[in-house]
């Protein structure tokens, strides 16, 4: 039993609801809406940071979490693992670097790395999820 049990589900839902930012922030400015562009993105922004401070909090209190289910889903959630954490690091400077060049109204800066970074972004939220659903929802693999 972990000490506070309702982080990893809490987690969950946070990246479940960045993704829905994200996509409203996309769609916005590809309709021409800079302001609802504007704040889908800094909520998905702040979400995200409170993803990021519970994610954290969780861990120190719980250390790593094991996989329990068979060899085979061991593979597969090594797969889907290994390649979110490695994004999820990586994203961070790429974030502060969108968000500081939209603040600095240097929006070409801005559009060539959320080009990059959006997809990057949407990926490590959706993954987030799925290694959400692999370690407590289906822990031994899905349901036969």
């Amino acid at each position: 039993m972990t000490p506070i049990p309702f982080l990893p589900t809490l987690n969950a839902l946070l990246n479940l609801t960045a993704i829905f930012f994200l996509l409203r922030g996309r769609m916005a400015v590809k309709k021409g809406n800079v302001t609802a562009h504007w704040r889908n993105m800094t909520l998905a922004l702040c979400v995200s940071a409170l993803f990021l401070s519970s994610y954290l909090y969780y861990h120190y209190l719980v250390g790593s979490v094991r996989y329990e289910g068979n060899a085979f889903f061991r593979g597969v959630y090594l797969l889907v693992l290994i390649p979110h954490i490695i994004l999820a690091v990586a994203q961070l400077p790429f974030i502060i670097a969108a968000v500081v060049t939209a603040l600095r109204r240097k929006f070409t800066a801005h559009v060539r790395i959320v080009r990059i970074l959006w997809p990057v972004w949407i990926y490590v939220s959706v993954t987030g999820v799925i290694v959400y659903l692999m370690l407590y929802v289906f822990p031994h693999g899905p349901v036969a």
